[in-house]
């Protein structure tokens, strides 16, 4: 199947869930996020600020913050990603490129510092292959960040046999679901 097709798919098969279907489900992925090691052990992560078709990770960035973590999310300029620091939802803007929520602030520089990154994705498979929205931002940023532990985050409905993948697409090291 092509990308473009399985895009199509996994769209098709997101219509088939009401607003609050998502977000229960979103609640039950957030909490297996919360209970994973690897989020109690790492200091520093990098999140996404969710779009309404995604994992919501809203919450979960407010409780990691919480708990004293460096939390990081992304703010796309261009072609690439610039990671920020996340200091409080009073310190949000709205892009323009995607209208979801990024931080204001200076770039965060020592992205070495990084222990895990949550990724999000149209789909991913079992070998933990992820299909993007196209446009290769987190492909590129995560080859800067090869110390980081990827974790791919999905509702159960993206998760499908086989993600066509090319030379340029970096996999994840696992992939949670609901």
């Amino acid at each position: 199947m092509l990308k473009s097709e399985l895009r199509q798919e996994i769209k098709a098969r997101k219509c088939r869930f009401t607003a609050d279907g998502l977000r229960e489900q979103s609640l039950a992925i957030v909490r297996k996020v919360l209970d994973h090691p690897r989020v109690g052990k790492a200091r520093t992560i990098l999140l996404y600020h969710s779009m309404p078709d995604e994992v919501d990770t809203h919450d979960l960035i407010d409780r990691l913050y919480q708990q004293g973590k460096t939390v990081l999310l992304p703010v796309t300029l261009g072609d690439d990603l610039e990671i920020r620091r996340y200091e409080g939802p009073q310190r949000l803007r709205e892009s323009h490129a995607f209208h979801i929520m990024e931080p204001v602030g200076a770039a965060f520089a020592d992205l070495q510092a990084i222990e895990l990154v949550i990724v999000p994705g149209v789909a991913f498979d079992g070998k933990g292959n992820r299909l993007g929205r196209g446009r290769g931002y987190y492909d590129r940023f995560l080859r800067q960040v090869p110390q980081a532990y990827k974790l791919g985050l999905c509702f159960g409905f993206q998760m499908t046999e086989a993600v066509p993948v090319g030379p340029t697409d970096v996999a994840m090291d696992e992939v949670l679901c609901g």
